[in-house]
Parts: C-alpha cells; structure tokens; sequence
C-alpha cells in the first residue's frame, strides 16, 4: 500500500474518516481545520489512528492526531515520515 500512496488520495481518505467519526459530511471537513473543532474525542481519534495503521500497514502513536491536529499536518506526516522512511515514527 505504501508506494501507491499520493498526497490526495490520502488527504481525501482521512477527510472521509474524520467526517465518519465526527458524524459530519465530508464536505465539511477542511484539511487546515483542527480536528478537535470537529468534536472528536480521544475514543473517535485513537479509532481514527487505527484505521490509519489498517490502512497503509504501519504502526503509529496512538497520540498521532493529537501531534499532527489537521488533515493537512498528519497527511504531511505520514507521506513523509511514516511512508516515506524519512524520520521517526
């Protein structure tokens, strides 16, 4: 999954599960907008990091959402650090 990972496709896939777990539209969700504004709690966003590590098979802090607060820094985040190899995890 890691190599056929781009920068929108998993923008727009982690806009589909915030909207999911925040009960909102997609359309709602903003990729600069802290995603505590959305109303989730740390149950939705542990649920959320999990569905990331199902998702692209890796494995995260469960603090990840709380790190990295919108879909434009946690995408930043994993393209670069997770996938791509170039940091911590």
């Amino acid at each position: 999954m890691r190599s056929s990972v781009s920068p929108e496709g998993l923008q727009a896939w982690l806009a589909e599960r915030v909207a999911t777990h925040a009960r909102l539209p997609v359309e709602q969700i903003s990729p600069e907008v802290d995603l505590g504004r959305y109303g989730l709690d740390s149950v939705e966003a542990f649920a959320v990091c999990c569905e990331i590590e199902d998702h692209l098979d890796v494995s995260l802090d469960p603090a990840l959402l709380w790190d990295h607060p919108t879909i434009d820094a946690l995408s930043e985040y994993l393209l670069g650090t997770v996938l791509r190899g170039t940091g911590e995890q």
